[in-house]
């Protein structure tokens, strides 16, 4: 069944606000460390150029159209999920222009600009203890499904194999196209971990010869919102393939940060937190090759992170970051 879903109905015409997912741009980073070789290049998917400004666009449009199809999703049903706030504020805006309601479980520590996004949205929120993490989020909104089955479609994006599908089928083939099968690296953080397995599957099969990197945070208590430390977490998505990454680069969120102001600062993009690791992660990994192409994902935008107060700190920029 999975394998048929096409991303957006035939019958919903061009204009319908749902065509704004997915293909988005593939951005040179130039200036964030001017002192990489010479033959090495490093991109970032602009993902906030999706409808929900998110890379999280992509899985929920194709964990709703399976629902749909399979008959798990109708008139009148909520989309209840757990979500840290990327996957909550995609439902909600494709929730709002498709006709369903939803219902999620978040961390209580979730970003303000979150919060207020996902009320603006029309949104029910389940904030759970943020000490507990994800874990908790998942078995409440578990538990909520649960009491009125009838009532609500539960995507589990952790579990969703229309999930990792969704990058498959369109993630991976854009950075392929968009970088003229030049990239050698690929570089994306562990959430649900749709994004890295869907996309490094597809690249993967189109060069034996490309290296996949995982990112994680250094500890099970870190700032770095929407990415799991695989090695703590009670509830591994069954959808996370283990032996998929060549290697995993870890990284603080104090490097994160530094890594988003110097973005900012440098390269004029203004990118949340998870985006500024994997690019951080990405700088690893380009820093320690004399050629190649390095690709990352950019998540999402400053937007929804502008209230944490990293932003106030010095930038402590690596390089001069003089001309392009």
């Amino acid at each position: 069944m999975l394998a048929s879903i096409e991303t957006i109905p035939s019958d919903i015409p061009n204009t319908h606000v749902v065509h704004l997912v997915g293909n988005t741009p593939l951005l040179r980073l130039q200036r964030v460390d001017p002192d990489l070789p010479a033959g090495v290049q490093l991109y970032g998917k602009a993902e906030w150029y999706n409808l929900s400004g998110s890379v999280k666009d992509r899985a929920a449009l194709w964990m709703i159209r399976d629902g749909e199809q399979r008959g798990m999703l109708q008139p009148g049903m909520h989309i209840a999920d757990a979500t840290s706030g990327n996957t909550g504020i995609a439902y909600a805006t494709l929730g709002a222009a498709l006709g369903y309601r939803v219902t999620l479980a978040m961390p209580a520590n979730a970003s303000t600009e979150r919060k207020q996004m996902l009320h603006a949205l029309g949104a029910e929120l389940l904030l759970t203890d943020a000490a507990e993490g994800m874990d908790l989020s998942i078995q409440t909104i578990r538990e909520r499904v649960a009491q009125q089955p009838e009532r609500y479609f539960y995507p589990d994006q952790y579990s969703n194999s229309a999930n990792p599908l969704a990058h498959y089928k369109t993630t991976g083939p854009e950075i392929w196209q968009q970088s003229m099968g030049q990239v050698s690296h690929f570089v994306a953080a562990l959430g649900t971990s749709g994004t890295f397995v869907g996309t490094s599957r597809y690249l993967r099969e189109r060069s034996s010869h490309i290296r996949l990197i995982s990112v994680q945070p250094d500890s099970p208590y870190h700032a770095l919102e929407g990415v799991k430390h695989m090695a703590s977490t009670h509830l591994v998505p069954s959808i996370y393939d283990p032996q998929l990454a060549d290697e995993t680069v870890i990284i603080s969120s104090e490097e994160a940060f530094t890594t988003a102001r110097c973005l900012a600062q440098r390269e004029g993009l203004m990118v949340g937190i998870s985006a500024a690791a994997n690019v951080a992660a990405a700088l690893h990994v380009a820093r320690n090759i004399e050629q190649g192409c390095v690709v990352t994902i950019l998540c999402d935008g400053a937007s929804r992170y502008l209230s944490h107060r990293f932003w106030e700190e010095s930038s402590d920029c690596i390089g001069s970051g003089d001309g392009i």
